[in-house]
């Protein structure tokens, strides 16, 4: 039977000499996979609809394994981002986080919402590290591993200064920092940020800027964090960081 689905194209990769097998986040089914035949093929009608980050509607039919892509059409083909190196790694990078964290065939709009508004704010403008940053711990709550950011983990005191124990899996108070010597000390502002990403909805979000030295700190506690954690291994990660934009 066929279906039609709003979704997200979040992976693609070869089939044979014309045919794609296409990752698709979508709203109504969740993270399913499908064959886009003949999509290779440059006057296909399914070369537009299935490049990565493109937005659209899809006519689907749904087997018990893999599906098939019956047509398509583009909503938002968010370009500006395919065209810039920078938007494109940190796209690329949140599409892979979701096609690794995300069971298929499980509907989850919330998690949908979030990563085409982030896709959305990227491609107008809106700084893609801060974007990848509040969806990647959204997966992280979504795939039952995120840091406890509410309060200290050892006494619940939610009155800083804090410091973040990965091994201990969150926030501690100065007085409970002895469960963990090794923990990061944290400036307030970020404390409170780590809070903001996991919990706001980023369609909420208006202007947030962050110093540069609290990204990179933001930064290299999720790397740890999601190495003891998260579990698997991810390409794009290593492509940013090439770039120069995981520090």
């Amino acid at each position: 039977m066929l279906e039609k689905v709003e979704g997200i194209v979040i992976r693609t990769r070869d089939y044979g000499e014309t045919h794609k097998i296409v990752t698709l986040m979508t709203r109504e089914k969740g993270k399913i996979g499908v064959m886009a035949r003949g999509a290779k093929k440059p006057k296909s009608r399914m070369t537009s609809v299935t490049q990565p980050f493109i937005h659209g509607h899809y006519l689907i039919h749904i087997g018990s394994g893999l599906g098939s892509l019956s047509q398509g059409e583009v909503t938002t083909s968010l370009r500006s981002i395919r065209e810039d190196i920078v938007q494109t790694a940190y796209a690329s990078y949140m599409a892979e986080l979701t096609d690794k964290l995300i069971e298929e065939k499980q509907p989850d709009p919330f998690i949908y919402e979030q990563l085409l508004q982030s896709l959305i704010w990227m491609a107008e403008g809106k700084d893609p590290e801060i974007l990848s940053m509040m969806y990647e711990l959204k997966l992280y709550k979504k795939g039952g591993f995120a840091p406890s950011v509410n309060g200290c983990m050892g006494c619940g005191n939610d009155q800083g200064p804090f410091s973040f124990s990965i091994r201990e899996g969150g926030l501690l108070c100065n007085r409970c920092k002895q469960l963990d010597p090794e923990a990061y000390g944290l400036p307030d502002p970020l404390a409170h940020l780590l809070r903001v990403f996991l919990h706001m909805d980023v369609r909420r979000l208006g202007q947030i800027s962050m110093k540069e030295e609290n990204k990179k700190k933001l930064r290299r506690l999720l790397d740890e964090y999601y190495d003891r954690y998260g579990g698997y291994f991810l390409k794009s990660k290593k492509f940013l960081k090439q770039l120069d934009l995981f520090k």
